[in-house]
């Protein structure tokens, strides 16, 4: 049976949010990978290095098994974006899981779907998530019912593997996080804001250190929820 699997793309999102967890997910048997965006066309990442291609609209695709929603810059002007709020609901209604990869979660959250539920998102925006009635936790991933959340970037694929051992079994999982060689050994300790030393998370603050991401706001340190 074929696993229809559809990723909402729009301009300014993170290229790891989606192109991670579609390499995770893309070695699961029949997995069928459909790419959206609100129009057909080229989608242009925050940091404008690779255009991508999204082949359908959203009036194209009307189902899916799994919704799996990136974040970045770009998802402010969609929380607002009543047509694409009202497909990412319709979607959810019938799909089997329904995910999101940084501030994706909070797309998922002005569309209602979030409300009441544990999730999180990216450490700079995490207090957000409680504006729509989501209960914010400091974790690399939550599932909450049939909602997966990762919180930023590359939590994604983490967030992937757990979904594709609730899709296919842990072995499934386990062979996949093999085969991508998924075994992280990063060279410093600053991948999380509580383990970064003050003077990382200093220079992110006052903007010591700058990062070609057009829109991004200053973040403000969450505390451990």
């Amino acid at each position: 049976m074929t696993l229809k699997i559809v990723v909402l793309l729009f301009d300014g999102f993170t290229m790891l949010d989606a192109v991670g967890p579609i390499e995770v997910l893309s070695l699961l048997p029949d997995a069928d990978i459909k790419v959206v965006a609100k129009t057909p066309g080229i989608i242009w990442p925050d940091n404008r290095a690779v255009p991508f291609i999204a082949p359908f609209g959203i009036a194209d695709v009307r189902d899916a098994d799994v919704l799996l929603i990136p974040g970045g810059p770009g998802s402010d002007a969609i929380e607002t974006d009543i047509e694409i709020l009202n497909w990412v609901r319709h979607i959810d209604a019938a799909a089997q899981w329904t995910c999101s990869v940084c501030t994706g979660a909070l797309i998922l959250a002005a569309a209602g779907l979030l409300t009441g539920k544990e999730a999180t998102t990216h450490w700079s925006v995490l207090a957000r998530l409680s504006e729509f009635g989501a209960l914010p936790r400091s974790k690399r991933w939550v599932e909450s019912g049939k909602v997966i959340t990762a919180a930023g970037v590359s939590a994604g694929i983490d967030m992937a593997l757990m979904l594709a051992s609730r899709l296919n079994g842990d072995r499934a999982a386990q062979a996949i996080q093999l085969s991508i060689e998924y075994d992280p050994a990063p060279p410093f300790q600053s991948g999380s804001v509580y383990s970064a030393g003050p003077d990382v998370v200093g220079a992110i603050m006052d903007g010591t250190v700058e990062f070609n991401r057009s829109g991004r706001t200053r973040p403000t340190i969450p505390r451990p929820i």
